[in-house]
């Protein structure tokens, strides 16, 4: 037997109002008595009544949007982040609405506040979300998921990588393929990931040599300028090896100790961190440590997704994925 949809009409018959008034009370309208919605919201669960997106959102309580929000929407790190978000989502029938904080606090609020009540839920990967920026602007009501997050005493459940122990086993091999000069070119001072990296850096070198620091922003520029500036001191002056807190800034390194006649590996290794796509296409392949970006991104998803589906499920816990080394020809060890 076929049943019927309930239609506008049906609603409006049951409610005992108007379908002008239905149409009002759906769609979000002021000029409708706060009782005589809720009745009209209550009408229309009965019925499973199905009207328009804005509509259904009122009676279910539900937009079936995530947000995400991120600190840079370019670039393959990012790229991949965004895909395992994206599958994940598509896989339950979720839409994805993106913003980027262009790493600016300010920015980061406005875009959290731009978004509270258009999405069920946010995923947050910020340098600037430590327990003071989220307890004055993401929204209590809102479930969130964090990504990479350093802040202490977290209210939302917590997905990262593990920065510090990756970071500290990429030192430790330079150093058993006989490297002792080996210098860490680091990410921004405010980034909690390039914070860990460079922790790990330390902790790895230990006693086996200085630590050699170079500053860094993640991005390809910054690599090509620590080229120019270990290119300006004498080759006997120079480390014996590079470790970047990231592939983009290795590959920027690359490129410039290249074009100054420095051969990778035999003058001086490279290594980087995250195992983005090109990392295994440029000459030599670069060694890094491989993070699982698009399975941090559907992990994170999925948590949040069914949190909303059974709430309220979402735990504080935080969960931090394994990395592992990647061994390739830049480092001049064997693979």
């Amino acid at each position: 037997m076929t049943v019927t949809p309930a239609t506008i009409k049906d609603v409006a018959r049951v409610a005992g109002v108007s379908v002008a008034t239905v149409s009002r009370a759906l769609n979000g309208a002021e000029n409708v008595l706060p009782h005589t919605r809720q009745r009209i919201l209550d009408v229309a669960r009965e019925l499973r009544y199905v009207p328009s997106g804005a509509a259904r959102s009122l009676i279910t309580r539900r937009t079936d949007t995530i947000g995400a929000l991120l600190p840079d929407l370019h670039g393959e790190f990012f790229s991949e982040l965004i895909r395992g978000i994206d599958q994940a989502a598509r896989a339950r029938g979720l839409h994805l609405l993106l913003s980027s904080s262009h790493d600016d606090a300010n920015e980061a609020a406005a875009a959290l506040r731009a978004m509270n009540g258009r999405v069920d839920g946010l995923i947050v990967m910020s340098p600037h979300a430590d327990d003071d920026f989220l307890s004055q602007n993401l929204p209590h009501t809102l479930p969130a998921v964090l990504l990479n997050s350093g802040v202490r005493q977290p209210t939302q459940r917590v997905f990262a990588v593990d920065n510090f122990g990756g970071a500290r086993e990429m030192t430790e091999h330079l150093v058993k393929t006989g490297r002792r000069r080996i210098a860490f070119l680091g990410g921004p001072a405010s980034n909690f990931e390039a914070r860990e990296r460079e922790r790990g850096y330390r902790a790895g070198l230990a006693k086996a040599a200085q630590t050699w620091l170079l500053e860094g922003d993640f991005s390809e520029a910054a690599g090509e300028r620590a080229g120019a500036a270990l290119l300006a001191l004498p080759a006997a002056q120079r480390p014996d090896a590079v470790f970047a807190a990231n592939d983009i800034m290795a590959i920027g390194l690359l490129g410039a100790l290249q074009a100054g006649g420095v051969r990778v590996p035999d003058d001086m290794a490279l290594a980087g961190f995250d195992d983005i796509p090109v990392a295994r296409y440029v000459s030599p392949a670069l060694t890094t440590m491989h993070v699982p970006i698009a399975a941090l991104g559907s992990e994170a998803l999925d948590a949040l997704a069914d949190a909303l589906d059974n709430p309220p499920s979402l735990s504080t816990e935080s969960t931090v994925m394994p990395v592992q080394l990647v061994v390739r020809r830049s480092c001049g060890a064997r693979t």
